[in-house]
């Protein structure tokens, strides 16, 4: 008979792709591992993964037992939390992923969550929009915060957060002016760090420049905000960050900010999770810390 423990080796090696970290992360030497996987193939006189150097993927017998492998180990992991939840407690480690732009919403999210349930343990990742997409698919994130385009709704449930608004930050030096609004067209004229491009953010400011026929200075790209704000209160470029991450943080010294007009530019952002009924306790612990009714 199968156990448990393989097919938790199994949904591990489909979500890592990887031996070495599917070993770590079932707490387990690599040996050990290949070994388990070995077993199930000898258990079931059938092989599963691809055999190289590295790993492969699957084989089509694996492919479907990888498929009944995620839905048995999530219906224990939904098990296991509804019975402490019946008792009226919720504990668990829940792993949440975000876009950049949402990070610190993520944080604040998590910090209502484990004031309310601190039994509760979070992991927050930082990733793309489509990392965040295809980490649900196949069980590596439980939730994520991303935008709200190109998500697949008939696979996950999507649902409102709040409208991202941007603003460019730029050292005193460069900036065109104080105080007021300034013109994306502006912006496209200062030496800028932006995200790199395989960003959803990065694109749909890309976006907003090519619609304008503009070809926008960018000095520097990064894959986080850290270093664009920094270089902005360096003097050295401007950047363009959504308007809550000014208003969280404050305006860094020998910097402006300034809303963007012409266009006025609003995007939706979400909270998506997988289609499960029931859905983890702690994932709906953490829509109701995000006010999604």
């Amino acid at each position: 008979m199968i156990s448990l423990r393989e097919l938790e080796f199994l949904a591990s090696l489909a979500r890592r792709k990887h031996f070495a970290r599917a070993a770590e992360e079932c707490g387990v030497s690599q040996p050990a591992f290949s070994m388990g996987i070995r077993k199930l193939e000898e258990k079931l006189d059938a092989p599963i993964v691809k055999r190289g150097n590295r790993f492969q993927g699957f084989t089509a017998e694996g492919d479907m037992l990888v498929r009944h492998a995620r839905k048995i180990v999530d219906n224990v992991k939904i098990l296991e939390q509804e019975f402490r939840s019946a008792k009226g407690e919720i504990t668990g480690k829940l792993v949440l992923a975000a876009v950049p732009t949402a990070v610190i919403f993520a944080a604040r999210a998590v910090k209502t969550l484990r004031t309310r349930h601190p039994g509760v343990t979070v992991s927050i990742q930082t990733a793309t929009s489509l990392a965040i997409q295809q980490g649900l698919e196949n069980g590596l994130f439980d939730a994520g915060i991303t935008y709200d385009e190109g998500v697949s709704r008939d696979l996950l449930r999507v649902e409102d957060l709040y409208e991202e608004t941007y603003t460019l930050l730029v050292p005193v030096h460069l900036a065109p002016r104080l105080t007021g609004e300034v013109t994306w067209t502006e912006a496209a004229h200062l030496p800028l760090t932006l995200l790199e491009p395989e960003m959803q953010n990065r694109r749909i400011i890309d976006k907003v420049f090519n619609e304008l026929g503009l070809m926008p200075n960018v000095s520097v790209e990064t894959s986080g905000f850290i270093a664009a704000i920094v270089l902005a209160s360096e003097g050295m470029s401007a950047t363009v960050v959504p308007g809550h991450l000014v208003e969280a943080f404050g305006q860094p010294e020998g910097t402006v900010a300034l809303p963007l007009t012409e266009p006025v530019l609003e995007k939706k952002v979400t909270v998506v999770t997988p289609l499960r009924d029931p859905s983890l306790p702690t994932v709906d612990a953490l829509r109701r810390a995000l006010m999604v009714k």
